[in-house]
């Protein structure tokens, strides 16, 4: 059997477990197959009412008695043809898109954190910077950055091949990272920090988007943190690199360490960039290098999983998806905990400098900044994992946060070395949570990609203005101790466990709507249906209908 054979029955593995268990599923036939039509063209309408015809036959058929265990054993070979064609898809992505995904992440994060490791070998004193004016090259590349992530995902949802889009951009802010190698003076160093935010905004936002218009919502979580990943196994590696360059690389052709630093990591980051517009997937309806029938498969699996098409209608425009982006209250409450969230982990970007206080060499100050993301890179991975299989999202995002709550009070308690090495590893962990948070807003704007693409940029972009606020966190008079720093970053993440709460009794809120909703209209034949299977299985109605549920919000 082909995966040719999939589109007219593509849906139907409720069927197969109606016939082989109790007839629960049946009642979930027409919502299955009228989510999209067999073409391979994204899935309307018109092609739905179609299909929903091909079901009232075929559910007449059934009713009068003239199926047979001949037909039954078909669909259950369809039905696996089905699952096996499903995780060859996902397998294809996993094995091409993860890992291009997961590499430019760690350019990304390289490209943009190197300025606080070259600080370490002279880059503020070559410069003449003082170090407020350190904060402020910091800060001003979010005045870029952030307000660029909405439009660019404006754009990624219309482009026709985000491949090249993001390929394009990487390799921008390649060639602006590398002339950072340049810089004479604080104005120099400026210019490239605004420039090169314009670029760096494309990537997660729509690198998160991407993502959504392949993977189903109980996948979602596990693949974003795999992307997550490479930002946590780049800050270990970035430590690394820059430890490597720095102690081996100064004044080789009468050029300082930091300026070869930035030369080294953008040559690599344009390749990167040229690599992925090859490697990238486009969208799930004409992908190059997926057949046919995996493509029309693609986007069947998306719409059983939110029971609609993943598609913009004619009248979802991108100006449409961002009205509808910005008057959705859960977008708003996304946004002030994204921006309340990053100003907690904003000790981030000051890294190196807070294991500097530690009192060891740059060299080894380096080193040992490195192992407190590692285990974050696996805690993240354990975490999205365990996320997936149970649905739960706000608790796997807060336990972190309290991990970091922990390491901070450690910090303003006591100047131990010990144990203040120890609290760098649990301020770490707040990434593990953090890599979780789009993963949400995208569960709950499901639909229209628009919206979603919107929703997405509006977050993150608004969000990083955290970062910026928290580049004057860390001031260097505050130091080594920065407990005022600790103080501020403490409270942030208090707040943020608020907000957080709030979105998920709003979500418990709306399911109930939903619930509601769908009880009032279950109606006739159908609710005959699940009657008929609540008596087979000795259980109520509102069981039966439970088991019958569709689209819910995660929380």
């Amino acid at each position: 059997m082909s995966l040719q054979t999939l589109p007219k029955l593509a849906t139907r593995e409720s069927d197969v477990e109606s016939e082989s268990a109790p007839l629960l599923a049946n009642a979930n036939d027409h919502e299955s197959e009228t989510a999209f039509a067999d073409t391979q063209t994204p899935v309307s309408k018109q092609d739905a009412d179609s299909v929903e015809e091909r079901v009232r036959f075929r559910d007449q058929h059934d009713e009068t008695g003239s199926g047979s265990n001949h037909e039954v054993e078909g669909r259950v070979l369809i039905a696996e043809e089905r699952r096996r064609a499903e995780r060859e898809l996902v397998r294809k992505l996993d094995h091409r898109l993860m890992p291009c995904l997961v590499v430019i992440f760690i350019m990304n994060y390289v490209s943009r954190s190197g300025i606080t490791s070259a600080r370490l070998k002279g880059l503020e004193h070559d410069l003449g910077l003082s170090d407020m004016q350190f904060d402020t090259v910091l800060a001003i590349l979010y005045v870029s950055y952030c307000p660029a992530q909405i439009p660019s995902n404006m754009i990624i949802n219309r482009v026709k091949r985000p491949s090249i889009y993001i390929g394009c951009c990487v390799v921008l802010w390649g060639l602006t990272s590398g002339s950072t190698s340049l810089t004479q003076g604080f104005s120099d160093i400026m210019w490239c920090r605004v420039l090169i935010g314009l670029p760096e905004a494309a990537f997660y936002p729509g690198a998160m988007y991407l993502l959504s218009r392949w993977y189903t919502r109980k996948e979602l979580a596990f693949r974003s943190a795999i992307l997550y990943f490479g930002s946590l196994i780049s800050m270990a590696f970035s430590s690394l690199m820059a430890a490597a360059i720095l102690a081996n690389m100064e004044n080789v052709m009468g050029i300082r360490a930091w300026r070869w630093l930035f030369i080294i990591e953008g040559a690599i980051t344009v390749v990167v960039g040229i690599s992925a517009m090859y490697i990238l997937p486009d969208f799930p309806h004409n992908t190059r290098w997926l057949t046919p029938d995996e493509r029309r498969l693609a986007q069947v699996r998306l719409a059983e999983d939110a029971g609609e098409a993943d598609e913009d209608t004619a009248g979802d425009s991108a100006w449409q998806g961002v009205k509808d982006a910005i008057t959705d209250p859960k977008v708003a409450l996304f946004s002030i905990m994204m921006v309340t969230q990053l100003l907690g982990l904003s000790f981030v970007n000051f890294f190196p400098t807070i294991t500097a206080t530690l009192g060891y060499s740059t060299t080894v100050t380096l080193l040992i900044a490195s192992p407190p993301w590692l285990v974050t890179s696996i805690a993240c991975l354990f975490n999205a994992w365990h996320c997936d299989r149970t649905g739960e999202r706000f608790f796997h995002i807060a336990i972190p946060w309290f991990g970091v709550m922990l390491g901070y009070i450690i910090c303003i308690m006591t100047s131990n070395t010990a144990a203040r090495y120890f609290s760098l590893y649990l301020m770490s962990l707040g990434y593990a949570g953090f890599a979780l948070t789009l993963v949400w807003l995208s569960g709950a704007i499901p639909r229209p990609p628009a919206k979603r693409a919107a929703a997405i940029g509006l977050v993150n972009g608004f969000g990083n203005l955290g970062n910026a606020v928290g580049a004057y966190a860390w001031k260097a008079a505050w130091g080594p101790l920065y407990r005022p720093s600790m103080w501020i970053a403490l409270i942030s993440l208090i707040v943020t466990t608020i907000l957080g709460l709030c979105i998920r009794t709003n979500l418990i809120l709306a399911n109930k709507k939903l619930d509601r909703e769908q009880l009032e209209n279950v109606k006739g034949a159908a609710r005959e249906r699940i009657e008929d299977a609540a008596r087979l299985e000795g259980i109520t109605f509102e069981e039966a209908l439970e088991r019958k549920k569709g689209f819910r919000y995660l929380y």
